[in-house]
């Protein structure tokens, strides 16, 4: 957390890389706001700074209708930190209390929920049902503003358990009602395809999205994933349904058009989607580390604010992994295409040439791994995977431990460091993984004049801490084909 007087400065040159990092309220109205709110700036002595919304939210603070600061990107913290704090931040943001509850919650992270409230308080300001709630509560204005389902529906789908306490809340946050929100919404904002809800994912500049429509392009299942120009389209499971979202990088924003099953997965397919394209990061924090070894300044300068592709799905994501290797993209492509056609759900309504979910990992665990188009070792490290993922002996969600989880995947026979690695890095959003073995990390340092050498490499890499993922990003991107997975 900031001092006093660097979140003062943030505030007074309205700097938005802070949104989202903390919030301010101000006193003599009543408001919060985030650090680049484009209203005057109000006095030293009236300001009060709050770690999250919620904590400004439970100190009677109303949002700014101007700024819409529960609209900023998250707090690149939480991806950061692997402690309790951090892990619960990243469940509620994909909407795991709004589904079980606290105590579903504190099961997944292996405390009481006496526990994880006293530490959350401590920690963020605000206990799990609070951030609950704040989060509720922007998924709300976000349905009232972007669709036309009626109100009644809206807040229930935004996670309500009862009208008067979704009217409340909306009162109590945005000082109006719910109607009124939706009356003074701008009509551009409604999405103009039928089922479809249209939103704009902020993140912090700059953002070199560029690369990871790259990165996802050379990847894309036939079926699953596509990119248009610079839409990246694809289904996503999600826990009430299928849904197929639509991401277009925008200057300052990516463009999401969303088509989903039930509107009650609108908080998770949010989350996921920003992890998709790293929306919640601070490239600043990574560029400036990266940037001071000679090694990396030039790819840095070329490509500032790199961003780390991610997944909708770390349990796709580990068959994913699993299928890439010792082959090519190409061909770990082709096998994936292969296995979705056959056990994965077709949708209802294609998109594009969106036709299928990705195959879920108890479908695999229930077939014939002979049937599967790879050898014999790989289809029985594919089908203990999944029987693993499937029973729940190894977990993946956004909160999990990624040192147990690690642990946990190298015990699958057939998985190595690499494939560990990879699926921590890109599944688990891991900021600071490095691929010393990685036939690509050896061909783009080679091409960068470094050292190939697995023992020197992993000495080198201890420089890039703790943004040795965007390093690794931007040793892959220097080279113009594309390599083994393993």
């Amino acid at each position: 957390m900031l001092d006093e007087e660097a979140q003062y400065r943030a505030v007074s040159s309205r700097d938005a890389r802070f949104d989202g990092v903390f919030y301010l309220g101000v006193t003599t109205t009543g408001i919060y706001c985030r650090p680049s709110c484009p209203a005057m700036t109000p006095k030293r002595t009236n300001i009060r700074y709050f770690r999250t919304a919620a904590q400004a939210q439970t100190a009677g603070f109303r949002a700014c209708r101007r700024c819409r600061p529960d609209a900023t990107p998250g707090s690149a913290e939480w991806n950061v930190r692997a402690d309790v704090v951090g892990r619960a931040m990243r469940l509620i943001a994909d909407g795991v209390v709004d589904r079980d509850g606290v105590a579903g919650l504190a099961g997944k992270l292996g405390y009481s929920e006496r526990q994880v409230h006293r530490t959350l308080t401590e920690e963020v300001g605000a206990g799990p049902l609070r951030l609950a709630r704040s989060q509720r509560a922007h998924t709300a204005r976000t349905l009232l503003e972007t669709t036309a389902m009626p109100v009644t529906e809206i807040a229930f789908a935004a996670g309500f358990t009862s009208i008067r306490q979704f009217n409340d809340t909306v009162r109590e946050i945005y000082a109006a009602s719910p109607s009124e929100l939706r009356a003074t919404s701008r009509r551009h904002e409604r999405s103009r395809v039928a089922g479809a809800i249209d939103l704009r994912l902020a993140y912090r500049a700059p953002a070199h999205l560029a690369g990871v429509l790259t990165f996802l392009a050379q990847r894309a299942i036939p079926g699953v994933e596509e990119v248009d120009g610079d839409t990246y389209r694809r289904s996503i499971s999600l826990p009430h349904g299928v849904g197929v979202a639509e991401l277009t990088p925008r200057d300052g924003w990516v463009q999401a058009r969303l088509r989903l099953a039930d509107p009650r997965d609108l908080t998770a397919a949010v989350a996921r989607c920003r992890r998709i394209f790293d929306l919640d990061a601070d490239p600043q924090a990574a560029d400036a580390v990266l940037a001071a070894d000679r090694a990396l300044a030039e790819l840095v300068g070329s490509a500032p604010g790199r961003r780390l592709p991610g997944s909708v799905d770390a349990d796709e994501l580990a068959v994913r992994g699993v299928l890439g290797q010792q082959v090519s993209v190409a061909a770990a492509r082709t096998i994936a295409a292969r296995l979705t056609t056959t056990y994965g759900k077709p949708l209802d309504a294609p998109v594009g040439t969106i036709t299928h979910a990705f195959p879920t990992a108890a479908a695999l665990a229930e077939a014939d791994p002979s049937a599967f188009p790879m050898p014999r070792t790989r289809q029985n490290t594919l089908h203990e995977l999944t029987r693993r993922l499937a029973t729940g002996r190894i977990r993946l969600d956004p909160g999990v431990d990624r040192d147990e989880a690690e642990r946990q995947l190298l015990e699958v026979p057939g998985i190595g460091p690499w494939t560990a690695g990879y699926l921590r890095m890109r599944g688990l959003g891991d900021p600071d993984v490095f691929l010393p073995t990685d036939l690509g990390v050896k061909h783009g340092l080679r091409r960068l004049g470094l050292p190939t050498e697995p023992k020197a490499v992993t000495k080198l890499a201890e420089r890039w801490r703790p943004w040795r993922s965007y390093a690794l990003m931007h040793i892959w991107a220097c080279l113009t084909t594309t390599h083994s997975e393993e």
